[in-house]
């Protein structure tokens, strides 16, 4: 799942849960998490876009976009 997707399931800024992650980033072993890089986040955004599920105003910023597995999921919630 990604970032702004967790972020509006736990209700909270995108922000705020990429801080999170940041503070806590040992807890999340390298198969749990991965920092996309702007030209993978860029294609996910356009892909999401055409089918509908990202809004066509979705920006997704300066910062990097994470990508957790099932595992960094439930590590998330702990965070």
């Amino acid at each position: 799942m990604l970032d702004f997707d967790l972020a509006d399931i736990y209700q909270v800024e995108t922000r705020a849960l990429k801080q999170a992650v940041r503070r806590n980033i040992e807890r999340f072993p390298d198969d749990f998490l991965f920092k996309l890089s702007k030209e993978e986040a860029n294609q996910l955004i356009t892909i999401g876009v055409s089918q509908n599920v990202i809004s066509p105003d979705y920006n997704i910023g300066a910062s990097e976009m994470f990508a957790f597995t099932e595992q960094g999921v439930a590590m998330l919630s702990s965070v």
